[in-house]
């Protein structure tokens, strides 16, 4: 069966990366090389791996964020929104 595959505003997928048809990859997701993704990807996820696993986020401008969601390169601030991230007013 052929679904719909989206890959959103800013995402990257990475070199040789494999996505399953029907999925969606969020707004600025980071997709490391290799990867098999099998299921959705959040919005700023960072996710490697076969298959395919989420470990940390990313910024818009492709930093991976602290722990306290903050971009150690541009200085932007993110809050959790739903499954993904979004930024902090």
């Amino acid at each position: 069966e052929a679904r719909p595959t989206l890959v959103r505003h800013g995402a990257s997928l990475g070199a040789n990366s494999t996505v399953v048809c029907g999925v969606t990859i969020g707004r600025y997701a980071f997709v490391g090389a290799g990867a098999v993704i099998t299921r959705d990807v959040p919005d700023h996820a960072l996710v490697y791996g076969n298959p395919a696993r989420q470990h940390g986020w990313v910024c818009e401008c492709g930093e991976k964020l602290t722990a306290g969601l903050d971009c150690p390169a541009c200085g932007l601030r993110y809050m959790r929104h739903g499954s993904g991230l979004a930024r902090n007013a």
